[in-house]
């Protein structure tokens, strides 16, 4: 999964940009108490245990659409 596609995938389950900085972009939506941090960069893969631990603080781990990467 390349980056992109892993904010894609954020802001079809409803998170939404709320702050960013440089390659670091930061996610919310509502009912989720945490921001969720993604150090954006472009078309390049996301490492396994990055990935995991993004969908884990998300709330995503486990959908199906999640693992299919």
């Amino acid at each position: 999964m390349r980056f992109s596609e892993l904010v894609k995938l954020l802001e079809r389950n409803g998170f939404r940009l709320v702050r960013e900085k440089g390659s670091v972009r930061y996610y919310a939506k509502e009912g989720v108490d945490r921001l969720i941090r993604v150090d954006f960069h472009g078309s390049k893969e996301v490492p396994t245990g990055t990935r995991n631990a993004i969908l884990k603080a998300a709330g995503l781990k486990g959908k199906g659409d999640a693992d299919d990467a």
